[in-house]
């Protein structure tokens, strides 16, 4: 009878568990983090997170990527003209696994809105959650999606080469392009 009422309180969890809702993350006065599905009522400074019921786009993702995904969303921003680096940050993209959306940068409005955003004007640029690496730099997007708790290889699918660029110059680690193309 104890295992029936288990199950059941896990099939009622599971179930309301399936239907989109809200979290709130707040840090308390000794510094202690907090998530809770009701806001306190005594702290001003609370974090609304929302929680997505759509799981199934990510049901071939590992746990852990899952996770990484949820925690912190990936977008790769770059520009008209950014060849060879674009090419080598999309290439560690798939290369560890992390799903990202890529936003081209075309309009004034878009790059200026992105620069207020983020604080530069490079591309490629990586936004992991909250954060923003400008330039192409392997070390600190790497160490950037480890903090992230993205893996570190897509050992779960088979990787293909991204698409190459053979008119553009080879770039070194650290070097970044313009966003916007000089002249215009």
């Amino acid at each position: 009878m104890k295992h029936l009422v288990q199950l059941l309180a896990c099939l009622v969890i599971m179930q309301s568990g399936a239907q989109a809702g809200e979290l709130f993350r707040w840090v308390d006065k000794a510094g202690m983090v907090h998530y809770s599905d009701v806001p306190p009522t005594d702290i001003t400074d609370v974090e609304r997170m929302k929680l997505s019921s759509d799981v199934s786009q990510n049901a071939d993702l590992p746990y852990e990527t899952q996770r990484a995904q949820q925690n912190f969303p990936v977008t790769l921003y770059v520009g008209e003209v950014c060849g060879q680096p674009c090419d080598q940050a999309r290439s560690l993209l798939n290369k560890r696994g992390v799903p990202f959306s890529e936003k081209l940068l075309k309009t004034k409005s878009e790059i200026e809105a992105f620069q207020k955003l983020s604080g530069s004007m490079n591309s490629p640029a990586l936004q992991v959650g909250k954060a923003y690496l400008g330039g192409f730099s392997e070390s600190a997007w790497n160490s950037e999606l480890d903090v992230a708790g993205y893996p570190k290889t897509a050992s779960y699918r088979q990787r293909s080469a991204p698409p190459k660029s053979p008119a553009t110059p080879p770039v070194s680690e650290g070097q970044t392009v313009p966003a916007v193309p000089a002249a215009q």
